[in-house]
């Protein structure tokens, strides 16, 4: 059975002048992203079925998207070339100071729609994967998400979800974010947090209330990643701590899309009556693997790069 992966295509600009600001940046590395593309390319190069639901521009550097998705392997019958809008791009520099400088251009990803939506055959797919980022912010796809949601629910699809919160795209529009990703969690049989995103979504204090809130008020087994410390799993009112892989880290970047496409990887061998009868030694089992998939991506500089060296080799 097939994965299929919504959401944002793009080209990540990442000024390689070290500590200086995007005014002052004068050398970009171009990089493919978007953490739904980078599910689908972690799934692919593990050996998976997967398709991705994006769109970008019919441009230079749409074509490489699709390309890079080519090439790990992923179906792009549902990659749609927009004439009219730019592929999306998002400028980024780490300043002196520690903080990131950030400028985000929206072009063709946020212009995937409710039609685009209907044209996708669900016949083969066992699991949809929501990865939020910029389907949030106000655009068709933000649409064209809510209707994938209904159509998933009705036919019975498993519903994974990443919230994949931005500070620097969300800044202003918190609430609006908290909001819909708690449409999706309310929906979902599966997502994935980091330990930051628990608590702004939950409004708590602190990882254990937000634990407790996220236990209380979801049906859904989640995941919590804390770097080195593990990744906590929370599954039907109960929570364990599953330890992290050392390694040698490079670069963290795709890190935590690679353990969501080695979880689904593993999720997609079952049916959704299956899975959602799986004892929790069988997901810990899982976890660790895609505990595995996220260390190994932390090994090279890149995620897609990195994806380049995953295989189901390195599961148990």
């Amino acid at each position: 059975m097939k994965i299929l992966c919504i959401g944002e295509a793009l080209i990540d600009m990442i000024c390689t002048d070290k500590g200086s600001s995007l005014l002052n940046g004068q050398n970009f590395l171009k990089k493919p992203g978007g953490a739904p593309t980078n599910v689908a390319a972690a799934v692919a190069a593990l050996g998976g079925q997967v398709e991705l639901a994006a769109k970008v521009g019919n441009d230079p550097f749409g074509k490489q998207l699709v390309q890079v998705m080519e090439d790990f392997g992923v179906s792009t019958k549902y990659m749609l070339l927009d004439d009219t809008h730019f592929t999306t791009f998002a400028f980024v520099s780490l300043m002196q100071d520690g903080e990131r400088d950030f400028v985000f251009n929206r072009g063709a990803d946020g212009l995937l729609s409710e039609s685009d939506i209907e044209a996708i055959d669900l016949t083969d797919i066992s699991i949809i994967h929501f990865g939020s980022a910029t389907a949030f912010l106000p655009s068709p796809l933000q649409e064209a998400y809510l209707r994938l949601v209904e159509r998933a629910s009705m036919q019975s699809i498993f519903i994974s979800f990443d919230p994949n919160y931005r500070h620097l795209l969300f800044k202003d529009n918190t609430v609006s974010f908290i909001k819909q990703s708690w449409n999706l969690l309310n929906h979902c049989h599966y997502f994935k947090m980091s330990d930051e995103e628990a608590i702004l979504i939950t409004g708590t204090e602190n990882l254990d209330a937000a634990v407790a809130t996220l236990l209380k008020n979801t049906n859904a087994i989640f995941t919590i990643t804390l770097g080195k410390d593990g990744t906590l799993l929370g599954f039907h009112g109960n929570t364990c701590l599953i330890p992290s892989i050392v390694v040698n880290t490079v670069d963290t970047t795709g890190a935590g899309d690679a353990f969501v496409g080695a979880l689904l990887y593993q999720l997609a061998n079952y049916k959704l009556e299956q899975i959602l009868a799986l004892e929790i030694n069988v997901w810990q089992k899982m976890v660790t693997n895609a505990n595995k998939a996220g260390a190994r991506t932390c090994e090279w500089l890149g995620a897609m790069e990195a994806f380049k060296y995953l295989n189901n080799q390195i599961f148990d």
